[in-house]
């Protein structure tokens, strides 16, 4: 469905998984049962919209009830084969009479044709008195059809091949019918083994929906359950979980190339198994349906053709097997090995599965998604996103664990056991010789004979080709040069201000008419440098084998590139490979220019011509084909490389012959980073941009470093591979692999006819240029470069794109633009104001941006001025941008808060926390209190008393310059007082992560709301995201997670320092963004319940009125309010030398800030001066009145722009229709539960320590169902108490049970939670004081070091307080922990992550990856398998044994573990020394909290176990602490933390 900007298809979805099981395949309805309450406990992973009764979708997989089905079908006179031999489908049919009975015959004759027989049909009883009204329209005729097995088919798994074909025929017939309500028509199931309930019902209602699951004789041996969170309210019964073979807690980011490289792959792919019934299942998956959906549909293709459900999925989501020292080699070669059968299915995903005969579960190979289960002494097991799901008495435990990063959990019910990740991986790794087959098969491109590559062009015939290809001075100073020098993907900062391509007069190379897609909120983004350990570039070119031959593989040979841009010698093997490899490869190389004289027309007859070769010389044997433009000169003309690679990509798909052949780019066009990354995307298995290393060459002897033309190439090489694995996992992709063909990008002011031709399957939301047009430009360029104009005789174009530049590109801020509105917000001159405005406004004459393309229509009655709300209104819906006080100065932060609280707007804190003193008013009633206090992915000086000093909380989840990437704030620009803002250690760098690693997914993002809504409930919860095609979706889940406020930032916004890549080409306008973010609100009925801003871009009146007209409530200024505090857009902030004391910490250029507030006020003030002036012409009295009423724009004016004239604004104006009772603004409240929060209890009954400060004593069981247990008392101590809080041991409670999610969250000073039992995820997030203890219950009989304790990412930006732990801690324990002290007996993967402060002891084992980006603080970790070394990424740490001078110690003065020996002080603070009293004491500490056994032991064994102890620390924490310890110099502020605990 798609209706203006609305699509359908942008949509995601999340949930909560889990099942239950009997090992030893005992069927009983307690199953179901057990199940069914699984969903219900899982309730709050789900979303409700505008209708409180649709939810977004429950279901149940479970085998077939025999019984049940049995005594039904009698009843109705039909008599059922024995179990195996018949099939029961439950079947959704169209409400239309005609077309349900269309889908009835459909299934009948298919069925009749395949050779099976139809037993009779089943009324399923339904009870629809608990679904939503808006569902009720959409409901289904449910009926179940039994179908008996043929005469002609074997067994039960033909028989099961032959149900897939009925379905998917039956399907088939349906669609060709043109039966108008044919759409309806879904079978949930069709199996003799398992059968799948599932519908739009709130999760508790599914057994009230279907009277078959409250039947006693409805019974299985396993339940496997789904509870759907979906961006979206529109109804859709099929897209509910579970589906035929799985259940999915995911996203798949590579869906568009997963599917293009399935439909590839349809002539080249045939099966012993299947036969000719393969040739029935096409189309085997249908655009339209979920990610989920059609994983379902490949996963039940590979298990037809013949491999098993634990095989298929390892093919699927494989392990990271590249460059993994832990793996064995055997498990490496088989993954290896299927690399070359199918390209991973890339992104977050924790799958279970079933056939009915086995269940299990896997999880991606980074572990964002959570998955608990337990086993009990009567072979049962629970699985679930959550423990204590299932009240199972812990005495009945016998085993508790998760699923792993890339593991696989099995129960084969048919042997009544439980088959662990390493045997079942072992047994398939073995079946095949697959490292014989690799040894016989694999050829690396770097074991080919060298070969001589072309000779580097002259001057002048490398700048022609500069010069045709579009090369600009730019490209020389601030790409190529800093990438050959550095192996770094450029840096800049200030956003761009410049037109999007299709908007500008200049020529354009086609790259730019596309933006990279990124992650946020529905799935997380990846950290390619700190997580390096799951990235891989590796790449095969060539054909890929039969997918359904899992032995093919080891016939073929398979050519490899460790990653994917080839030098010169590089293509050369490549071209002349057919002489080295028995004729394995032929090589043919195409040539993708053409004519000059066909001019501009010429390129369309030139496309079909390359195809229609292409197609020739693939049915001719070649199998890797060259597109070369290395033969443009004056007389030939190059096709743009982009559209050459997509143009051949799409018709080999459509030819069925893409599989059976390499594409491989030889280029003089590609040079940036973003370039490679869209010949990826579109199909480019490698690439040779020749001409970026003929340019290389000729700057070599200008670059600062004397270095060797290898050497530069390399380092060339290396920045644009580490560019692209930021593209890539700024989406969330891991493999280069997955991440080939994929097409992550949308495309901006492309036709729809051109994209759909060429780009097939691209999104854009505005329509634009065609071929015609993108022709003329590369021929405008041609003619540039072999013509003899004056300006390009010796010299490249300015480009003037980074920086305004005169002959450069056209900028909004330029000297004259500046010097306007700094000296009219200086003077307080409004006509000087006005000037600046008109010139901001005014794009008669050059484009900006798309609102310039828009114009008002005046009401036919304006108003008199005075009949407006006044400017004090307007001004309070104002905010500025997110900076921080670290990349902005004190000066310049805190002008901007005294001046929008004076103007009642909003400033924002930025992601570096904020100075205590600023919550406390000034003399005079100044404040300079920050009213939207950001939570950012670093969590910098997020504690508890900061968040009760907001008005507005604002959950960072993308930013304008660098949407789905983190930032770094340099060692040199933190000092000791950024250090103590942001809880960290003066001149040690800060590393923001890429996501937020507590938002995964979006019911992660819920959660998130809640944790701070309880901490806070007064304030706004916001989030901020970033525009692009399918936000508007994402803003929907926003909203049904409960947020209060949603931003949504244009691509051109951004202050700090990014890659210029992102800055340039990531994101779309906010106009864009808005639009559809406010008409897929409306359309879901979710709009009135929360506010919309936007900002990025916003300069003047018009553009606030334009806004609001496309639905904004409020409106972001960041680089205006900048400039009019004395900013004059240098883009030195990253530099640390702004030259007015901006944006820098530099003592001595601060001194030279001279903004004031007056200046910030004057700014607003005539900005809304100017608004009320456009609503008095446009009829509005108030801005509520204005939100959202589009059609009082237009754009259908004459455009007299050679590109832009053919831009169609229909789908961004599109007029809403929404009703009479439907709010088009902010005017609801959100309904965030908080009623029911476990710590109304614990403040009333903690109201003495509150008020008074007298200890308390608590007891209270607790379920998984109390989450954010600790959030709001710890707020109510931090309104009265600050950070310091209450004395220790003031509060005590104890609770026994399984905790819900985020237990103990910012917990605060003298607040101490022990729970007998275990917790979830986000144990001690923000942690801001208090301890925590947690250990299993006495009656339990598992071994606590062996067993999984508490869940993913505990310590999250943690601050201070301390923590111990009798048993594991699942992955990401203590990232970014800040402060806090902690005890553990084992933890998962990337432990300590991002960390800068605390103490960290392991007392056992720990995952991969340890350490990455930790850049202060310590850990002791007991290594004794003496492995750790290879768990441990080595970037940022060293690891040392823990010193003898305590031992020394003991032998003179038996003073070990005295705390008055030393003091307190020094052995908490002092981390270089006393490591081993240090130690002691904290597993002493741990012992008496938890009675750990293994404590005990390690004390009790001291001398033997110390050894055994590693000393994990930071390098530049342990030089700055020598530093500090050095100079013991006094600062000016006091109070300098080191953060490293209490």
């Amino acid at each position: 469905m798609q209706q203006g900007l609305y699509n359908s298809e942008n949509e995601h979805d999340s949930c909560g998984v889990g099942f239950v099981a009997d090992i030893k395949n005992r069927k009983s309805h307690d199953i179901v049962r057990q199940g069914l309450q699984v969903l219900t406990n899982l309730d709050h992973r789900g979303a409700v919209g505008a209708d409180p009764l649709a939810g977004d979708g429950a279901g149940i997989l479970i085998q077939l009830p025999d019984r049940l089905l049995r005594e039904e079908a009698a009843a109705l006179g039909i008599e059922l084969p024995p179990v195996g031999e018949y099939a029961v489908g439950n079947v959704f049919l169209p409400l239309q009479p005609a077309a349900l009975e269309a889908g009835v015959a459909a299934l009948e004759s298919v069925t009749a044709q395949e050779g099976q027989t139809v037993l009779g049909w089943r009324e399923v009883p339904t009870d629809s008195s608990c679904l939503g009204e808006s569902v009720k329209p959409n409901e289904p005729v449910i009926r179940q059809i039994f179908i008996g097995r043929g005469a002609a088919t074997p067994d039960q798994d033909a028989f099961e091949r032959k149900l897939f074909v009925i379905r998917k025929q039956a399907h088939h017939v349906l669609w060709s019918s043109g039966e108008a309500d044919a759409d309806s028509y879904y079978v949930p199931s069709l199996s003799s083994r398992t059968i799948c309930y599932k519908a739009m019902v709130l999760a508790p209602n599914l057994t009230s929906y279907y009277g078959d699951l409250g039947d006693e004789r409805c019974e299985s041996a396993l339940a496997l359950v789904h509870q759907r969170f979906s961006t979206n309210t529109f109804p859709s019964w099929r897209l509910a979980q579970p589906f035929r073979f799985l259940c999915h807690n995911g996203e798949i980011n590579t869906l568009r190339g997963n599917i293009n490289w399935m439909a590839a792959r349809r002539h080249s792919m045939n099966s012993a198994e299947l036969g000719d019934d393969l040739d029935k299942l096409w189309p085997l998956i249908g655009d339209g349906a979920s990610d989920s959906a059609t994983f379902d549909n490949a996963l039940e293709l590979l298990v037809a053709g013949g491999y098993s459900l634990s095989h298929a999925a390892m093919m699927m989501i494989p392990e990271a097997w590249n460059d993994n020292p832990l793996m064995d080699e055997d498990r490496r070669a088989f993954y290896e090995y299927h690399a070359a059968l199918m390209e991973p299915w890339d992104g977050p995903a924790a799958i279970a599965f079933t056939d009915g005969r086995q269940i299990g579960a896997t999880l991606d190979r980074n572990g964002l998604r959570p998955a608990r289960y337990v086993v009990t002494d009567d072979d049962r097991v629970i699985m679930g996103s959550e423990v204590g799901v299932l009240p199972i008495p812990e005495a009945n435990i016998v085993e508790k664990w998760r699923l792993q990063p890339g593991k696989m959990f099995l129960i084969d019910l048919e042997q009544g056991r439980i088959i662990d990740d390493a045997e079942l991986k072992a047994d398939l790794a073995l079946a095949k010789p697959y490292q014989e087959w690799l040894d016989a098969t694999q050829i690396h491109i770097e074991d080919l004979p060298s070969e001589v590559g072309p000779m580097p062009p002259d001057p002048q015939t490398l700048l022609d080709r500069q010069q045709a290809f579009g090369y600009t001075q730019e490209d020389i100073k601030f790409f190529l040069t800093p990438m050959a020098m550095t192996g770094q993907d450029p840096i800049g900062s200030m956003g761009a201000d410049t037109p999007l391509a299709v908007l500008s007069d200049r020529s354009k190379n086609l790259f730019n008419y596309f933006k990279q897609c990124f992650a946020q909120v529905t799935n997380p983004p990846i950290d390619p440098i700190r997580e390096e350990l799951v990235m891989s570039l590796v790449s095969l070119i060539g054909p890929r084998p039969n997918l359904l031959d899992a032995d093919d593989a080891g016939t073929k040979k398979r050519l490899e590139v460790r990653q994917p841009i080839l030098t010169n010698m590089d293509l050369e093997r490549i071209r002349r490979i057919e002489n080295h490899v028995d004729n394995a490869f032929r090589t043919y190389t195409l040539d993708i220019t053409y004519p000059a004289t066909d001019d501009a027309d010429g390129m369309e007859a030139a496309l079909d011509r390359l195809f229609d070769r292409a197609e020739q010389v693939v049915n001719f044997g070649y199998n890797i084909l060259v597109l070369s433009d290395r033969s443009i000169d004056a007389d030939n003309v190059a096709i743009p490389s982009l559209l050459a690679t997509a143009g051949v990509h799409h018709h080999l798909i459509r030819c069925g012959l893409r599989t059976s052949v390499g594409l491989v780019i030889e280029t003089g066009e590609a040079r940036r980073v973003h370039d490679f990354c869209l010949l990826a995307g579109y199909g480019a298995e490698a690439i040779n941009p020749y001409l970026a290393f003929d340019t290389l060459l000729a700057l070599r002897p200008s670059l600062p470093e004397d270095l060797p033309e290898e050497e530069v190439q390399r380092r060339y090489i290396r920045a644009v591979d580490k560019g692209i694995l930021k593209v890539m996992s700024k989406m969330g992709i891991s493999t280069y692999q997955s991440y080939c063909g994929a097409q992550i990008f949308d495309a901006v002011g492309l036709a729809e006819s051109f994209l759909e031709r060429y780009f097939t399957s691209t999104r854009c939301a505005i329509e634009g240029i065609g071929l015609a047009e993108v022709a003329e430009e590369t021929v405008r360029r041609h003619h540039v470069a072999y013509s003899d104009a004056l300006h390009y005789r010796d010299a490249l174009d300015v480009g003037g794109e980074l920086a305004y530049r005169q002959r450069g590109e056209v900028h909004a801020w330029t000297p004259e633009t500046i010097a306007l509105l700094q000296h009219a917000v200086r003077t307080g001159d409004e006509q000087k104001f006005r000037a600046f405005s008109e010139r901001m406004n005014d794009q008669s004459l050059k484009l900006r941006n798309l609102r310039g393309l828009m114009e008002f229509k005046p009401a036919e009655t304006p108003l008199a001025l005075d009949e407006v709300e006044p400017v004090s209104e307007i001004v309070k819906r104002f905010a500025t941008g997110a900076m921080s006080f670290g990349s902005l100065s004190w000066e310049a932060h805190t002008t901007l808060a005294l001046a929008m609280n004076r103007i009642g707007g909003k400033s924002n804190s930025g992601e570096g926390g904020e100075e205590s003193e600023r919550y406390r008013p000034l003399p005079g009633g100044d404040s300079m209190r920050s009213a939207i206090k950001q939570v950012a992915s670093g969590r910098f000086g997020v504690t508890t008393e900061y968040l009760v000093n907001a008005s507005d909380i604002q959950i960072k989840m993308a930013q304008g310059a660098k949407p789905g990437e983190g930032g770094q704030l340099p060692g040199h620009k933190v000092d000791e007082w950024i250090a103590r803002v942001r809880h960290s250690t003066p001149g040690v760098g800060l590393i923001s992560p890429p996501p937020h690693h507590d938002i995964y997914s979006i019911e992660d993002l819920a959660q998130l709301i809640h944790d701070l809504k309880n901490v806070n409930p007064e304030a706004r919860i916001s989030v901020k995201l970033v525009s692009e095609i399918g936000v508007g979706t994402v803003a929907a889940g926003v909203s049904k997670a409960h947020a209060d406020h949603v931003t949504i930032s244009g691509f051109d916004g951004g202050t700090g320092a990014s890659p210029i890549t992102s800055i340039q080409h990531a994101g779309s306008p906010w106009e864009i963004g808005l639009a559809e973010t406010h008409e897929t609100l409306v359309r879901n009925r979710l709009r009135g319940r929360i506010a919309v801003q936007v900002d990025g871009g916003l300069r003047t009146g018009r553009d606030v009125v334009v806004a609001a007209l496309l639905g904004a409530d409020e409106f972001g200024f960041a680089t205006a309010a900048l400039i009019s505090e004395g900013c004059l857009m240098m883009r030195k902030c990253h530099l640390n030398t702004c030259p007015t004391g901006v944006a820098t910490q530099d003592p001595e250029l601060r001194k030279l800030f001279s903004g004031r507030p007056e200046h910030v006020i004057n700014y607003f003030t005539f900005v809304a001066n100017e608004v009320r002036e456009l609503m008095a012409e446009l009829g509005f009295r108030t801005m509520n009145e204005m939100i959202g009423q589009r059609e009082f724009l237009d754009s259908s004016r004459a455009i007299d722009h050679w590109k832009a004239r053919g831009l169609d604004l229909g789908g961004l104006l599109c007029e809403l229709d929404p009703g009479p009772d439907v709010a088009i603004y902010n005017c609801e409240p959100q309904n965030h539960g908080l009623e029911k929060a476990l710590d109304h209890s614990l403040i009333e009954q903690a109201l003495p320590a509150i008020e008074s400060g007298q200890p308390v004593s608590i007891e209270c069981p607790i379920s998984n169902v109390n989450r954010t247990v600790g959030a709001m008392l710890s707020g109510r101590i931090a309104l009265k108490y600050g950070h310091e809080g209450l004395n220790d041991d003031t509060i005590q409670v104890k609770f026994t049970g399984s905790a819900g999610q985020s237990f103990g969250a910012f917990l605060s000073a003298g607040v101490g939670f022990e729970l007998e039992g275990d917790a979830n995820d986000y144990v001690g997030k923000g942690l801001s004081g208090g301890r925590l203890v947690i250990y299993p219950p006495a009656v339990s009989s598992f071994t606590p070091e062996e067993n999984i304790l508490i869940g993913n990412t505990v310590l999250y930006g943690a601050v201070s307080g301390e923590c111990y732990f009798r048993g594991v801690a699942g992955e990401r324990f203590a990232v970014r922990n800040s402060g806090v002290t902690t005890v553990v007996e084992g933890v998962g993967d990337h432990g300590c992550e991002y960390m800068t402060g605390g103490i960290v002891v392991v007392l056992g084992r720990t995952g991969r990856n340890f350490a990455a980006g930790m850049s202060g603080g310590i850990a002791y970790v007991l290594d004794e398998t003496d492995d750790f070394e290879v768990r441990c990424n080595m970037a940022m740490v060293e690891l040392q044994p823990i010193s003898d001078e305590d031992r020394v110690l003991e032998d003179l003065d038996h003073q070990r573990g005295d705390l008055e020996t030393h003091g307190r002080v020094d052995i908490v603070h002092d981390m270089t020394r006393y490591d081993a009293q240090r130690l002691y004491m904290l597993i002493e500490n741990h012992l008496r909290y938890t009675n750990s056994e293994r404590a005990r032991l390690i004390l009790d064994n001291w001398d033997d176990y110390l050894p055994k102890f590693v000393k994990v620390m930071p390098v530049d924490y342990r030089r700055a602490l020598q530093e500090m310890q050095a100079s013991s110099r006094v600062t000016e502020r006091t109070g300098v933390s080191v953060a490293v605990g209490d």
